[in-house]
């Protein structure tokens, strides 16, 4: 079982069937998956994809969470994730999808710190990493104010991408500078 974390404005909660249809709404804007390959075209082929990453069990410690605006805990934003990368690992990979009225708020920000906290407190990983398309100068700014450093150029699912990751030692020393905090 995935923890809950609640931050001044946001609910992040396992990620359960009951977020669904917001997942395939959030999924169906072209704007939203831009920089994401994916199955997006295909409904069937997308529902598939979609109800397997959210009943797949991870390690310990490791999955999806939804977010959800505290003010109003029916409001979907997006969600975040914990996972090996690729389904397989052995990479830990941290990543987020929002909604676009969800944009430009710092909620991705805000959802992945306790995110992070968890990953190296609680799981104790040793190493988070995110891949990123070069063009999504958006995602760029919320893994660098999380603490992901840029590590270089790369490729994901055959396309060009910008290799972040977070060691547990970066974040301790971040963390010693402010404690309780992830690194920003």
């Amino acid at each position: 079982m995935l923890p809950h974390f609640e931050t001044d404005r946001l609910l992040v909660w396992p990620r359960s069937m009951r977020d669904f249809e917001a997942c395939l709404a959030m999924d169906r804007d072209p704007a939203v998956t831009k920089y994401v390959a994916g199955p997006w075209n295909d409904a069937a082929q997308h529902e598939r994809f979609l109800r397997e990453r959210i009943e797949t069990s991870y390690d310990a410690g490791l999955g999806y969470w939804s977010i959800f605006a505290r003010q109003q805990p029916e409001q979907f934003l997006g969600w975040i994730l914990l996972v090996p990368y690729d389904g397989v690992g052995p990479e830990i990979e941290i990543g987020w999808r929002l909604n676009r009225h969800a944009w430009g708020k710092g909620y991705a920000t805000e959802a992945a710190r306790p995110i992070v906290d968890h990953a190296f407190r609680t799981v104790g990983l040793g190493r988070i990493v995110a891949d990123i398309d070069p063009g999504n100068s958006a995602s760029i700014h919320v893994a660098e104010k999380i603490g992901l450093k840029f590590t270089g150029d790369g490729k994901h699912d055959g396309l060009a991408c910008k290799c972040y990751a977070l060691t547990r030692d970066d974040f301790s020393a971040a963390d010693a500078q402010e404690p309780g905090r992830s690194p920003s």
